[in-house]
Order: structure tokens, then C-alpha cells, then sequence
């Protein structure tokens, strides 16, 4: 059994023509479990959960025209999973959980792009890292890591090593493990699993989300997991499996979790 549940629609068309694309390379690579998880701050209804120049210019659908395109793939026999990748903003966790339980999604994944107004992942704002220091980034950054953990607002928690996606790596490893520590304290005590995303391989990092150390730490406090691309276009979904199953088996995992309108449940890891 595999999953592949975090993937966006935002560069082609709300559609079932293009829905259709996403869904059958997911058959062809094996894929049982498929799901869309656009980004949250594309719909008009999360205007009061997270609002920047940055992201007011990118707010351009409604989540009527979404929830339609999947009944419309379910009424078409289309196996699909529905959900949202909400940015996790940590004064708004009562207008989060407003929104999330506004839908029946099947799952909804947490993850965090902000600090703040810095766009820690935006080529936009990559100058910003030589100007910060990266121990005080990486303690915020875990900081809302714990508090989203904390919320038990989300079935999966996005890319959880996001911050290092430039390349921009504290130079105390006992800093570093002590940030990984904190969060799958916090985690383990959630309802939240943890993505194993092979997108880091197509960002400058090259590396898996998460790191090793990171994922060794979540499966040694009982963490689940699910596989992700994090695919934006067809050609990326399922993309580079053998190196995330490669790595989840290393670290002593051998069952993976799936979801469905909110329930989940284990599957040995195909």
C-alpha cells in the first residue's frame, strides 16, 4: 500500500480533465491511496487566517468550485482524497478549526511556510536568510512545529524539515537534534503523522523530508507516517518512492497510514 497525499492543482485548472491527469499517474505508479491538498490560502474563505502582500495576490479561488470538482470525480467513479494544506498560523487556531471542520475532508495537512512575514521556503525571499540568524529561525521555525502539533487541529504535519530547504543548517548538531527532540515530543503526543515528502529532492536541499536523525526520532516515539510527493504537476506524483521507502524502512518503519473522511488506519508499508 501507498500513499501519495499531498498535491496541488494550482498550476493547471480546478477541473476533472486535469484532476484526471494527477489520478492516473498515481495508477501507473502504484499508488492506492491519491489525495489533493491544495493550498489554503488560495480560497476566498481563509482570508481571516492569513493575510500578506505575498499571499492576497495568490487568493483567487472559492471552496464551492473545490468540494464540486471531487464530487464530480467521485460521481465519475474517480478514487480521490479530499483535503487542504492549511499554513499553520499560530494566532488563528479558532478560524483554523472553523475552516477544517466547514468540509468533510478526508485528512488536512498542517505545515508551516511563515515566520512571521518571512517566507522561509519563497525564492522571494531567500535574501532574508543571510540577514537572520539561523539558530533564533530554527528555534521559531520548531516552535510552531510544537504548537501545531499542540493545536491537534491536523492529520499530517507538511515537509516538517521545511526550514532547511536553502541549505541553511545550524552548525551545533546538539542545537539541531534538541529542535527535532521537542517537536516529536510534541508530536508523538498528537493525533498528527509525519510525511515522508520526496519534494526536498527537487529543491535545492536534494534531500528527503524528513532528515534522517528527524525520522528516526518520530518512529522511536510510535509517530505514523504517510508518502508524499508533493507533486504541482502530473509528472511528479509518486516521484522518486524508492528513496523514501528506502528511508522509512532503514529507520525501523513497516506500516504506513491512510485516511478516509477523517478515520485512519495502518497498512503494512508497501
Amino acid at each position: 500500500m501507498l500513499t501519495d497525499y499531498h498535491n496541488h492543482l494550482e498550476r493547471g485548472t480546478l477541473t476533472l480533465d486535469y484532476l484526471k491527469q494527477f489520478t492516473t499517474a498515481a495508477e501507473k505508479q502504484g499508488i492506492g491511496h491519491f489525495g489533493i491538498s491544495e493550498h489554503a490560502y488560495h480560497f476566498y474563505q481563509t482570508a481571516d487566517i492569513l493575510r500578506n502582500s505575498w499571499v492576497d495576490e495568490r487568493r483567487f479561488y472559492d471552496m464551492d468550485d473545490y468540494v464540486q470538482l471531487f464530487k464530480d470525480a467521485w460521481s465519475n467513479n474517480i478514487d480521490v482524497k479530499m483535503s487542504i494544506e492549511m499554513d499553520y498560523t499560530p494566532s488563528k487556531h479558532k478560524e483554523m478549526e472553523k475552516f477544517i471542520k466547514s468540509y468533510d475532508f478526508d485528512y488536512v495537512i498542517g505545515s508551516i511556510h511563515w515566520i512571521g512575514d518571512f517566507g522561509i521556503d519563497l525564492a522571494e525571499y531567500r535574501r532574508e536568510w543571510d540577514k537572520r540568524d539561523i539558530n533564533e529561525v530554527y528555534k521559531l521555525y520548531f516552535d510552531q512545529v510544537v504548537t501545531l502539533a499542540e493545536s491537534n487541529l491536523f492529520d499530517i504535519i507538511g515537509h516538517i524539515d521545511l526550514v532547511k530547504i536553502f541549505k541553511y543548517v545550524p552548525s551545533d548538531e546538539n542545537f539541531l537534534l534538541d529542535q527535532y527532540d521537542r517537536a516529536t515530543t510534541a508530536l508523538a503526543q498528537s493525533k498528527t503523522c509525519v510525511e515522508i515528502s520526496t519534494a526536498g529532492l527537487r529543491k535545492p536541499t536534494q534531500t528527503l523530508y524528513p532528515d534522517k536523525r528527524l525520522l528516526q526520532m518520530c518512529h522511536d516515539k510510535n509517530i505514523p507516517i504517510v508518502l508524499s510527493s508533493d507533486a504541482h504537476v502530473p509528472e511528479h506524483v509518486g516521484a522518486d518512492y524508492d528513496q523514501a521507502l528506502k528511508l522509512a524502512k532503514e529507520v525501523g518503519y513497516n506500516e504506513i497510514m491512510t485516511f478516509s473522511k477523517g478515520e485512519r488506519k495502518a497498512y503494512p508499508l508497501g
